[in-house]
């Protein structure tokens, strides 16, 4: 899983998550809106839950893509 995570492109990442992990931009990122319902315990519907994981998939590829460099022994 790492090798192929390493594999990915950081521009891919990036656009994907500019992109993807924001839209749509007007009136707030669907990101942000799910995660809040997420917090306060209104997440049920399966749409809504579909939704927080589309959106989020990008960013949490790029989070982990980081994570790994950080941690990445020299």
């Amino acid at each position: 899983m790492m090798q192929w995570l390493q594999r990915l492109p950081w521009a891919v990442l990036i656009i994907g998550t500019l992109t993807l992990g924001l839209a749509p931009f007007v009136p707030e990122p669907h990101l942000v809106e799910k995660l809040r319902m997420l917090f306060q315990g209104q997440l049920s519907r399966p749409i809504d839950i579909f939704d927080l994981v589309m959106h989020g998939a990008f960013p949490a590829l790029l989070l982990g893509k980081a994570a790994l460099v950080v941690r990445r022994p020299e």
